[in-house]
């Protein structure tokens, strides 16, 4: 993989809690407005750009992206953005429920990506996809990171350890998560070229989160590409020649800075991956005892017993405390391995395990629990194909609990609610390598990206 430093533009240490936000895409407009109140700092005015403008706004209306580059403008000549002055790696980690994950903040090679070495698995919609690019476009920057995962490797485990000993640039818990960010700026050339020359040596690295940011950025450096393709450099290389060391010798610094866009890489065995679970608004015209009895040709279906529990109350009602009081544990219903689901229906949680032969081990689209539940319980009983159109059915990420599924479906929006097991590294990598596509809906990674830590700019 070739990877480079770059001058990143970070906010000053005392603003960096009031300047970084969520991703743009794991809320609405009118969230980001609320969140951003009475922040003039937040990355929301560039990221979510909308909230600049009344309500009802279209996100896509021109001076949306206009007001995306005046706010860009703005966080520079305030300060609330500055450029390091040198090229740098950062290193980025995230803490969660007690484990923390370690991250490299690098530049990503916009070919390795176009050729396949940057790894998909989800397929990415176009127009989320132009969306995206106008937003890189106009600011002439990837403001939000991509987060990748790579084949896990010691000596990158050592030096992000060595790095870490040091004092953080930041260090802050943000809401409304309530998950750790620490962030370290590595200075030192030598450990800058070591990671660049360690990093030269991996054949493959895996889109975790941000397949429409990858595409985007991607798509924006492969224009300017073909935009400027004999631009002479100040180091007197054309840009044709340019490539040429570079691909030879492994230096990056030899192409231009809009051939690389901003990600965040994570060893594999360090990330989290969660449930991503489905609740289903009808039974397809049947009743509760037909749709159990429908289910019972593919799975093993066995009801959670409501038995008391120590402090007097039965399962099913202590469920409903919980769901009240916004707490409660949900461990003894949750799926204990792959091929194992949970179903809620009725006021009551059942255990199905898929029956032997109904999937394929040997297939990594088949052995997928997404795979089999869709092909045995959505659509064959409840006659939904199409997860991505269909409006009778909606996902709910694990970061939610189960306690959320038991809500949906006794309020009454929802007939039945299935949990998953979560899905692997592995099979996300395996599934990647065999040039296929995971089904709609199957990761779920946490915690996200924080935006606003660092932005690379394209010149």
């Amino acid at each position: 993989m070739k990877i480079k430093p770059f001058r990143g533009w970070r906010p000053p240490k005392a603003l960096v809690e009031e300047v970084s936000s969520r991703p743009y895409d794991v809320l609405n407009s009118e969230e980001a407005r609320a969140e951003a109140a009475g922040n003039e700092k937040s990355l929301y005015h560039i990221i979510k750009p909308e909230i600049n403008f009344a309500p009802g706004t279209d996100e896509h209306d021109p001076r949306v992206y206009d007001a995306a580059v005046e706010q860009f403008k703005l966080f520079k000549q305030n300060g609330w953005l500055v450029q390091d002055k040198t090229d740098k790696y950062y290193v980025y980690a995230q803490t969660m429920n007690g484990r923390t994950q370690y991250g490299l903040v690098v530049g990503a090679w916009v070919d390795d990506y176009l050729e396949g070495r940057i790894k998909k698995h989800e397929l990415t919609r176009k127009d989320k996809e132009e969306d995206r690019m106008k937003h890189v476009r106009v600011l002439n920057a990837n403001m939000e990171p991509v987060f990748f995962a790579y084949p896990h490797r010691e000596d990158l485990d050592t030096i992000v350890a060595n790095v870490c000993a040091g004092e953080p640039e930041y260090d802050f818990v943000a809401a409304p998560e309530g998950f750790r960010h620490t962030f370290w700026v590595v200075n030192d050339e030598e450990t800058i070229k070591k990671i660049t020359e360690i990093f030269a040596q991996i054949p493959a690295m895996y889109i975790a989160d941000g397949h429409h940011r990858s595409a985007a950025a991607a798509g924006v450096g492969k224009e300017k590409k073909e935009a400027y393709p004999q631009q002479c450099s100040t180091d007197g290389h054309w840009q044709s020649d340019r490539a040429k060391p570079f691909t030879r010798e492994g230096k990056g610094d030899k192409l231009p800075e809009y051939e690389f866009f901003l990600a965040v890489c994570f060893p594999d065995n360090q990330l989290n991956i969660i449930d991503y679970n489905r609740v289903v608004k009808d039974l397809n015209g049947l009743s509760e005892a037909e749709f159990l009895d429908a289910i019972k040709e593919n799975f093993e279906i066995e009801a959670y017993p409501q038995q008391c529990s120590t402090d007097g109350h039965r399962q099913s009602d202590r469920a409903e405390l919980f769901t009240r009081e916004g707490k409660g544990d949900y461990s003894a219903v949750k799926p204990k391995r792959l091929h194992n689901f949970s179903l809620y229906l009725g006021g009551r949680w059942y255990s199905l395990t898929a029956k032997e032969g109904r999937y394929d081990d040997h297939d990594p689209i088949g052995v997928l629990d997404v795979t089999i539940s869709s092909n045995l319980i959505l659509d064959k009983i409840l006659g939904i194909k199409d997860l991505r159109s269909d409006k009778r059915i909606d996902f709910v990420g694990g970061i939610r609990g189960l306690g959320e599924l038991k809500r949906r479906v006794d309020s009454g929006e929802m007939r039945m609610a299935l949990a998953l097991y979560p899905v692997t590294m592995q099979q996300i990598i395996d599934i990647a390598d065999s040039g296929n596509i995971m089904p709609p809906k199957t990761t779920w990674f946490e915690p996200k990206l924080r935006s606003g830590l660092v932005v690379h700019e394209l010149s």
